[in-house]
């Protein structure tokens, strides 16, 4: 626990109103962007004219390209070649998780101006990106993949042949993080609960992965109380909604470090088969399968591996969101997955068949969920475990 090491990490700017730094911050890189955003979550609101005309009163020109779904190869490459001739000082990425990897990964790609599939983990040639990459800044507007965070772009190309893959490299990593609640305010309900849900997935996962230690635990546990606080009135707004805001973003930027440092679990591995073969949000696969994941591991553990310090952590878990000590570990896992499995009907989180998953196409899914994150989850699940959480939630 106390044997680690962390990997490169964002300027952090934090705070409501943060998007206000962001021009002077611009300015000190240069005065040419590529500003990506996405289609419509920033700029229909206020906040829009206002950045707008901080960048002209200091001679900031941009292009501006619009981000309207999870970001493919092609898209990537499209927007390299298009761009790949402009002298940009800076990429600015501004929006949810989708704009925020499309402009890492073109950030990362203009200089380069090769396919991103040379680089892609999974498929392709996989070759060692080396850059160097146009200075990133990351802003995002909802609070779940943390994104602004990470070293990591997740791209996907969608149906039966499908695929969902990170481009992943340290040069990659943000210059700048500006976190600023208040670009909340925009998001519905549905968006809330779907992030939300995500970034506890991933603090979650990353509290219990194999590759945990004592810092990045002390962020997921941080992470953990401001969600259990604020994303259920957040959903409901109720309460002080400008707070609910703050935590939620908090949370979202911790489960972005931290996922960056030691990896994810189970929930994770099953978003990118079902991400690629299905049009499921991301947020959506986390939100309705993070109950029964946490079950199967519980019980598999329980089963064979009695001893793994895992389950300590998931009675610490139980405490946090729950709010109360319990006397023995089944009465807390128990409340554990209680809670969550209310959590997912509270926030109105569909099931997979929703999306068109059937029975029969599960085997596919299993066979491709081995990836990254399904190597440090605290158990290894057999395929008949897997598919057990799959049919919980079908």
């Amino acid at each position: 626990m106390f044997n680690f090491s962390i990997a490169r990490l964002p300027r952090i700017e934090f705070g409501s109103g943060s998007l206000k730094k962001v021009p002077d911050i611009i300015a000190g890189y240069g005065s040419r962007i590529l500003l990506i955003t996405g289609a419509q979550s920033f700029i229909s609101t206020g906040h829009w004219q206002i950045f707008v005309d901080q960048l002209h009163q200091r001679s900031i020109s941009w292009q501006h390209c619009r981000i309207a779904e999870e970001p493919s190869p092609v898209l990537v490459d499209n927007l390299v070649k298009t761009y790949s001739n402009d002298k940009f000082d800076v990429v600015v990425g501004i929006g949810g998780g989708s704009a925020l990897d499309t402009a890492k990964a073109v950030a990362g790609l203009l200089k380069e101006q090769r396919t991103v599939m040379d680089f892609l983990e999974g498929v392709g040639p996989e070759l060692p990106y080396r850059g160097p990459a146009v200075p990133f800044i990351a802003v995002p507007t909802t609070a779940g993949t943390g994104s602004e965070a990470t070293k990591n772009a997740v791209l996907s190309v969608q149906g039966e042949n499908g695929f969902k893959k990170s481009f992943r490299h340290e040069t990659l990593v943000a210059e700048y993080a500006i976190v600023d609640s208040d670009l909340l305010t925009s998001c519905p309900p549905s968006v809330i609960a779907a992030n939300g849900m995500d970034a506890l997935t991933q603090l979650l996962e990353s509290f219990v992965s194999t590759k945990s230690n004592a810092l990045t635990d002390a962020l997921a546990i941080s992470g953990l109380h401001a969600i259990r606080n604020a994303l259920i009135p957040l959903f409901q707004r109720t309460g002080n909604v400008h707070e609910h805001q703050e935590q939620m973003a908090y949370a979202a930027l911790l489960s972005g470090i931290t996922l960056a440092q030691v990896g994810l679990g189970s929930v994770h591995g099953l978003a990118s088969p079902l991400g690629a073969f299905y049009r499921i949000p991301h947020g959506v696969i986390c939100g309705t399968l993070v109950a029964s994941a946490t079950r199967m591991n519980i019980l598999s553990m329980t089963m064979r591996e009695s001893n793994n310090k895992a389950l300590a952590k998931y009675i610490q878990v139980a405490e946090i969101l729950c709010q109360k000590r319990f006397t023995n570990s089944q009465a807390a896992f128990d409340a554990l997955i209680n809670l969550l499995f209310e959590w997912t009907h509270e926030l109105s989180l569909p099931r997979l068949s929703f999306f068109g998953l059937q029975e029969g196409a599960l085997d596919k899914v299993i066979a491709n969920c081995r990836g990254s994150s399904m190597k440090t989850n605290p158990i290894v699940l057999t395929d008949s475990e897997v598919r057990q959480i799959l049919l919980e939630r079908l």
